[in-house]
């Protein structure tokens, strides 16, 4: 059989997407990128936001009308939205021919070839184990990857329904991790990025509060391997030993630290139900910048929290410039279905949520054109991640995530993906910098 697999969702979403593949193209199937060619579509969507589930929605119902015109007999959906609303979809939906919650790998691969039946079929989230496969699909020539290392969450953040739709935190098994990244390695990828709900609780439900640590020495070890990127660290669980291992510049781990703070207001803080405090969190801030002065500290927030008045909104402002971080993401509150937050009194209008994420962004607009403007001159170090049109390099800096953050456009030509250079920073045109290969 010949699929097209449409992929949908955040960098963990489409590393599930690389084992369906991979175990389709085990059984046999060959994986297609037109779907005008496909004798089955699957869609592997994502269902964490109202955007996304939005977009799923019409990547279904596109997909469904190439279905009707084209050659696939097959409509089939995965992913988060089918672990989150199973029913919905069949009953709303009849175009699709079957829905397969997380995990559901086997069921999947028996749809595809011929020996399943319309419905749904998926594990109670308390119950899911972790999605994996002997090997993984790899569609690009990026020079980097993503890499699982747990899926599901113990936390209970009032806003956030990832625990009721992927489960309880499970980390993935250290041999496993090594084993991937290998395999990657030998297909050119020289930077992982490692991505889950919640980096820093890695290990602890395996008796190894230090795993973390232990799968960072094991990733030093593979030769190929150049950066290191942990994402989603969640600031209640960064130990100082975790800090000064980031920091390290003598292990393979980009100085790097990925914060999702949300708020800063203590009483936000309580009713979004995240641990700790303002006193906690710029305490931790403070450490990460004594050990590590040069790091990037990037952070997400959430702005029109139900309740949150024009003075702590204020304040969040005035923490971000004060604090002056170097990469923020910030989002207006979305409700949930299935949260206490959805429940919560006090919602804010649209009008005036979308007003204060303005506000934010440009001020965060400006601290980073001029951090950027200070760059000028400095030399750095640059993964190439691709060539343009017209055949320039565009890279990162080790303070750049790809597909989120900032790009860096080096000149001359004659530059190929994946390696990695110092470069001399001679512009800044926005949140672009631009710069010339320094000559060893």
């Amino acid at each position: 059989m010949r699929i097209y697999l449409h992929r949908l969702g955040c960098p963990k979403n489409d590393v599930d997407a690389d084992y369906i593949a991979a175990r389709l193209i085990h059984d046999g199937h060959t994986i297609t990128p037109e779907v005008t060619e496909a004798d089955v579509i699957i869609v592997n969507t994502c269902g964490f936001i109202r955007e996304a589930k939005e977009e799923s929605i019409e990547a279904i119902l596109k997909l469904a009308r190439c279905k009707k015109t084209g050659s696939a007999r097959l409509l089939l959906v995965a992913g988060c939205l089918s672990q989150r609303y199973p029913d919905d979809l069949l009953r709303e939906l009849p175009e699709i021919d079957g829905v397969f919650g997380l995990g559901a790998l086997d069921e999947l691969a028996a749809a595809v070839s011929g020996n399943g039946q319309r419905g749904a079929f998926l594990t109670d989230a308390r119950n899911l184990t972790y999605l994996s496969h002997a090997t993984r699909q790899i569609t690009d020539n990026l020079p980097y990857a993503y890499v699982k290392i747990s899926d599901g969450c113990n936390r209970r953040c009032s806003y956030c329904a990832i625990p009721a739709v992927r489960g309880r935190y499970r980390s993935r098994p250290i041999d496993s991790i090594v084993t991937e990244a290998k395999f990657l390695s030998q297909n050119g990828k020289r930077e992982l990025i490692l991505v889950s709900q919640e980096a820093t609780l890695y290990g602890y439900d395996l008796g190894q509060p230090s795993g973390l640590i232990d799968l960072l020495q094991a990733l030093d070890g593979i030769d190929g391997v150049e950066w290191i990127r942990l994402m989603y660290l969640h600031p209640a669980q960064l130990s100082d030993e975790l800090v000064r291992h980031i920091a390290d510049p003598s292990n393979k781990t980009v100085p790097y630290f990925d914060l999702p703070l949300q708020h800063i207001n203590d009483r936000i803080l309580r009713a979004m139900q995240r641990h700790g405090t303002r006193t906690d969190i710029e305490r931790l801030i403070d450490r990460i910048r004594s050990h590590s002065p040069e790091s990037t500290l990037r952070t997400t927030v959430i702005v029109g929290f139900p309740g949150e008045t024009q003075a702590e909104f204020e304040e969040l402002l005035r923490f971000v410039e004060d604090v002056g971080f170097d990469r923020l993401g910030a989002f207006a509150f979305c409700p949930e279905d299935g949260t206490l937050a959805a429940e919560l009194p006090g919602r804010l209008p649209e009008a005036t949520v979308h007003d204060r994420l303005d506000q934010l962004m440009m001020l965060q607009q400006d601290i980073a054109m001029t951090a950027n403007k200070d760059l000028i001159g400095d030399t750095v170090q640059v993964i190439i991640d691709r060539l343009n049109a017209s055949g320039q390099a565009v890279g990162r800096t080790q303070g750049d995530c790809p597909e989120i953050d900032q790009e860096v456009y080096v000149d001359p030509a004659g530059l190929h993906t994946g390696q990695i250079l110092r470069v001399r920073i001679t512009d800044a045109q926005g949140y672009d910098l631009y710069g010339k290969k320094v000559e060893e």
